[in-house]
């Protein structure tokens, strides 16, 4: 008798514990309520966000000159109740939206900004659109779009009692070489935040878990003198032969620098006719490394070649800092809680029209075509570093708070970055299905951190912890933003 009134006790007390696990908390139970909330309108303005992304992917706005790109961004968040203050930090075309008040204070990165010589048709094969020049190959129009729409997600839950705390989207111009956010974050404008989000396209999905490398950039201006090329040669100084051996010194100096390096130039100005000696040359330089004290050192060395082309040709130089950004802090705390947000909101899916569009594409990259039916699939979280890897200057935000971003399949798999073939895949179903990936998983994100304070807390004390007792200076210094930079 005793063994079975036992026995029937442990019975009641195994079915009382199989009732709590059942049973939600009602933390967790508001937690997924707002998220499918935030899913469903994401789902339901699926379609306008796919004919924003396309609109600025035909605008194809340089950097700080993205003016239409920005305004269409501005007037959406305006319309969705934000506050906007626009031409932050001296950039006409970055702004900053605004809803709700107090913490936590979440903000979400947007960018727009195309890349010169990519204009590009959506089509799989290439076909240049007369009358333009630049495109989006590195995906921003959807980068915006995604992060614009995300923001006014939360901004709704807010407005509904739902969450409490501050959404801020910034627009940030100029991410390709400008900088833009830079001196966004010497503005002091994110030192509000508890945290920060973000995403860019690519062919895959996951979460960043690598870092990026720190970038110095320059324009190096050659001044000589002109003279008849053929009949008084001696009375010339050519800035182009200036220019020419800069770049020989630092094509030499590549095997005296630590391997991971990347420089990278091109000649923007180089004279213009044969028979005139140029009396002005241009060459716009890169300097990349994992660590950003090395690139300072580096591209402090570039600069003595500069300087030494023109000792040696009779010319004078000056040169523009243009760019300059820090490498990318990874927080894993975030990273965790971004993972299984974007592996709840899954990849995408083709349709047999887009499966044809990636076989006819596939043939024009270099290498063995990747699987399309990985662009489905979920990368697990992983901290190997594979490699180097390209700049961005959310580094800079990210030793300023904690940051966590994604990477979304908006291209082919198998699609390089810059390229032709991502400003084709972008102008399709195939970008935009995988903008709705980032902004799913972004909202998701920004959810679970205003739901979850003690979650700010960890990555706020990894943050600090990683940052140690490094002050953050901006690497280009207190230059003003390059406006101009592409013309």
């Amino acid at each position: 008798m005793k063994q079975f009134l036992i026995g029937g006790f442990l019975m009641i007390a195994l079915m009382s514990n199989a009732q709590k696990k059942t049973k939600q908390d009602p933390t967790t139970a508001a937690v997924n309520a707002n998220k499918e909330a935030a899913l469903n309108a994401l789902s339901a303005n699926y379609e306008a966000d796919k004919k924003t992304a396309l609109q600025i992917w035909d605008f194809a706005e340089v950097g700080y000159k993205e003016n239409k790109s920005s305004a269409l961004h501005i007037q959406h968040l305006k319309e969705a109740g934000f506050t906007v203050e626009t031409g932050v930090a001296g950039i006409p075309t970055a702004f900053v939206a605004t809803y709700g008040s107090g913490s936590p204070a979440i903000g979400i990165l947007a960018e727009y900004d195309a890349l010169p010589g990519l204009a590009q048709n959506a089509v799989p094969e290439k076909s240049v659109i007369a009358g333009k020049n630049a495109g989006h190959g590195c995906g921003h129009h959807l980068f915006g779009t995604a992060s614009v729409s995300a923001g006014i997600a939360i901004k709704e839950l807010i407005a509904a009692g739902k969450l409490k705390g501050t959404i801020k989207v910034y627009g940030c111009p100029a991410e390709e070489g400008g900088s833009g956010k830079v001196f966004l974050v010497r503005a002091g404008l994110f030192n509000d935040l508890d945290a920060v989000i973000h995403w860019h396209p690519d062919d895959v999905n996951g979460v960043t878990t690598t870092s990026a490398l720190a970038n110095k950039s320059a324009k190096f201006k050659f001044y000589g003198i002109s003279a008849h090329a053929a009949a008084q040669p001696d009375q010339g100084r050519s800035a182009l032969d200036a220019v020419e051996a800069m770049d020989n010194m630092v094509n030499m100096m590549r095997e005296h620098i630590p391997q991971e390096t990347r420089i990278h130039y091109v000649i923007t100005n180089g004279g213009k006719a044969p028979n005139v000696v140029p009396d002005f040359a241009e060459v716009y330089y890169y300097v990349r490394h994992p660590k950003r004290k090395d690139v300072v050192e580096i591209f402090d060395r570039v600069v003595k070649a500069a300087e030494g082309a023109a000792m040696g040709t009779g010319t004078t130089m000056k040169y523009d800092i243009i760019g300059g950004t820090h490498d990318l802090l990874i927080n894993k705390t975030l990273a965790e809680v971004m993972q299984s947000n974007l592996e709840k909101v899954g990849g995408v899916n083709y349709s047999e029209a887009e499966k044809t569009f990636a076989k006819k594409i596939q043939p024009t990259f270099i290498g063995a075509p990747v699987d399309v039916a990985s662009a489905a699939t979920v990368r697990p979280l992983s901290y190997v570093v594979e490699g180097n890897s390209g700049s961005t200057d959310v580094g800079d935000v990210s030793y300023t708070k904690p940051t966590v971003g994604l990477r979304a399949a908006t291209w082919v798999p198998g699609t390089p970055a810059h390229s032709w073939q991502a400003v084709a895949s972008g102008g399709t179903e195939i970008g935009t299905k995988g903008m709705l990936v980032a902004s799913k998983t972004m909202a998701l994100t920004a959810i679970d951190l205003m739901s979850n304070p003690a979650l700010i807390q960890k990555a706020t004390e990894e943050f600090k912890a990683g940052i140690g007792d490094y002050k953050y200076k901006a690497l280009l210094g207190d230059i003003k933003p390059a406006l101009n930079y592409r013309d």
